[in-house]
């Protein structure tokens, strides 16, 4: 079976990906979750780039793999897969976007939401508290919130900065139409950060792309509701004969 490689969002890890990695285990599927570089044991990379992520992945993925990106993980498998087409066999791209539409008042207020409060001498686990109560939608798994706090309260806050910086500096609208190989999206339908109407829209731009809009769901995407986020992503394996 085709390995499947899990990529976690800026406030994530690898753990975020646990019910995924388990399920899809379970089915035969070689499964990797890796935690960013300057995430977990994940050593830094300078400069920090999306450039550098992708080149960091590319030592880790074999010849042909399936890329499942939450949120900038979704980011990061665009640009690996504009790097490096031939190793991608797959994309899944969950609760993310092509674009982050930098200068716009969006990004100033989702920098300064995040990065301000480091400023003023907040902890990563304080931030985390403020941040993922936001982001869980009105389906959300019992469990998931105080496990995603958790996960994002763990990040290193120096890694925390440079990848919240980078996020509004991507744009990939341009290459979507280039995606040539499978390619399922997933959204929320309450997640605010990558709103299900945005998505739908980039959806149409990749030819034979699949779009599921999960109801309830938020922008914790995997951890808000694992299950029928595993369901989709099975059944869209299964569909592809992936």
């Amino acid at each position: 079976m085709t390995p499947l490689f899990f990529l976690h969002g800026v406030g994530g890890g690898k753990a975020v990906w646990d019910r995924q990695v388990e399920h899809f285990r379970t089915l035969g599927y070689p499964c990797t979750a890796w935690d960013q570089p300057g995430y977990g044991q994940s050593a830094m990379v300078e400069p920090y780039t999306f450039e550098k992520l992708a080149e960091a992945l590319n030592a880790l993925v074999p010849e042909r793999a399936i890329l499942v990106g939450h949120s900038m993980g979704g980011l990061v498998a665009q640009e690996f897969y504009a790097r490096y087409p031939a190793k991608v066999a797959a994309l899944g791209l969950c609760f993310t976007s092509a674009a982050f539409a930098a200068g716009t008042d969006f990004a100033k207020h989702f920098v300064a939401a995040r990065i301000g409060p480091l400023d003023a001498g907040r902890s990563m686990a304080e931030i985390a508290t403020d941040v993922m109560p936001a982001q869980r939608g009105r389906i959300t798994d019992k469990d998931s919130l105080e496990r995603a706090e958790r996960i994002m309260g763990a990040i290193p806050p120096a890694t925390y900065r440079k990848a919240i910086q980078i996020v509004t500096t991507f744009d990939r609208r341009e290459d979507l139409p280039k995606i040539a190989v499978p390619a399922l999206l997933v959204a929320g339908s309450d997640d605010v950060t990558a709103p299900a109407q945005l998505m739908g829209g980039r959806a149409q731009k990749i030819a034979g792309a699949e779009f599921v809009v999960l109801r309830g769901c938020g922008h914790l995407g995997p951890m808000d509701q694992p299950e029928e986020f595993n369901k989709v992503l099975e059944g869209f394996l299964r569909r592809r004969k992936l």
